[in-house]
C-alpha cells in the first residue's frame, strides 16, 4: 500500500447523504475512504454507496458485488462466518451496502474504510473492496466485507454515502493513495 494523502473530510450531522463530488480524478490510481462513528438515526440501517460517472446525473452506476460477515455475540452465545446474499447485488443500480444493522444507540456506530481503484480509467471497470466493523442492538459486533466491481468504462468522479433509511451522524474522509 503506498502512502495516504488526505484529501477532504465531512462531517454528516444528522445527513440524509454524503455526496463527495470534487478530489476524484487521474491524480491517484486508488482512493480510500475512511469512515467512522457512523451512527444512524433509524435503528439497524445500513451504511451504502453509490457513484457517478463524470458529466452523469444521478449515482446510478451499475455494480456486481459479494459480501460476507463474521459476528460475534456480547454474551458467546452466538458465533459465525457467513455470506451476505442479501447485500450483493448483480448488475444492479441501488447504493451497495458497505455494512447493515447498525445501531442508534449512544454505544452503537460503525467504522471502516472503502476502497476504490483506477476510478478515473476510460478503459476498465473500477474495482472496489470495503470492511466494516458495528455494533448493534443485538449487542454483537459484525466484522463485514464487500467488493466487487463499477461496471463501466467511463470515469467516476463522485461518491456518495447514505444510509439505507433515514438520516446519520458521522466522519467520512476521502484519502489519496500513491
Amino acid at each position: 500500500m503506498g502512502i495516504p494523502t488526505l484529501i477532504s473530510t465531512a462531517t454528516a450531522s444528522n445527513a440524509a447523504n454524503v455526496d463527495i463530488t470534487s478530489g476524484i480524478d487521474s491524480t491517484y490510481d486508488e482512493y480510500m475512504f475512511v469512515f467512522t462513528d457512523i451512527n444512524p438515526a433509524t435503528d439497524q440501517k445500513a451504511l451504502t454507496f453509490q457513484v457517478n460517472a463524470a458529466a452523469g446525473s444521478g449515482f446510478n452506476e451499475t455494480i456486481t458485488s459479494t459480501t460476507f460477515l463474521a459476528y460475534h455475540y456480547e454474551d458467546d452465545s452466538a458465533a459465525a462466518l457467513e455470506y451476505e446474499g442479501g447485500s450483493d447485488q448483480a448488475q444492479g443500480t441501488a447504493y451497495q451496502p458497505i455494512t447493515v444493522d447498525i445501531g442508534n444507540g449512544a454505544d452503537e456506530s460503525a467504522a471502516g474504510v472503502l476502497h476504490l481503484f483506477n476510478p478515473s480509467s476510460t478503459t476498465y471497470v473500477k474495482h472496489f473492496y470495503g470492511r466494516a466493523n458495528v455494533l448493534n442492538a443485538v449487542v454483537n459486533t459484525n466484522d463485514w466485507f464487500t467488493a466487487g466491481y463499477i461496471n463501466t468504462t467511463s470515469a467516476i468522479d463522485e461518491i456518495s454515502f447514505k444510509m439505507a433509511s433515514g438520516n446519520f451522524d458521522g466522519v467520512i474522509q476521502m484519502y489519496g493513495i500513491s
